[in-house]
């Protein structure tokens, strides 16, 4: 997998499959007090049309306290928000970890310089999630 500054997509190695990074995920959004509102399973669903692909799975999470504020001062957000990671099994066997880059939500959406902390935990939960 590659990501490009352009792309927006912030991108990391994890150290571990696809289900583990995903259970640490999960351990660490609740740690937070996090909702984990989904966990898409691309790969499971393919594999019920008959189709393979890599172990591939989309968390959906958020915090309202924090995610409102910024849906107020930039409505176009509700796009992209709840944040999402993704994690996927590239075809090597190397599992990645990606998200939406702030800044490029930042410039995407017009969201404010004050709140773009509010959209920043993704990089974080990858890097403790990976490791």
């Amino acid at each position: 997998m590659t990501a490009s500054a352009e792309s927006g997509i912030g991108q990391r190695r994890s150290s571990h499959s696809v289900d583990e990074t995903v259970t640490r995920l999960e351990g660490l959004l609740r740690a937070k007090g996090v909702t984990l509102f989904a966990v898409v399973d691309h790969s499971g669903e393919a594999a019920k049309a008959g189709l393979q692909m890599p172990s591939t799975k989309l968390l959906i999470f958020g915090n309202p306290a924090a995610g409102t504020p910024v849906m107020l001062a930039a409505p176009s957000i509700a796009l992209d928000l709840p944040l999402k990671l993704l994690v996927a099994e590239d075809a090597d066997g190397a599992v990645w970890l990606s998200w939406n880059e702030p800044e490029y939500l930042q410039r995407r959406h017009g969201v404010p310089e004050a709140l773009v902390k509010n959209i920043s935990v993704a990089a974080a939960l990858a890097e403790a999630a990976g490791n």
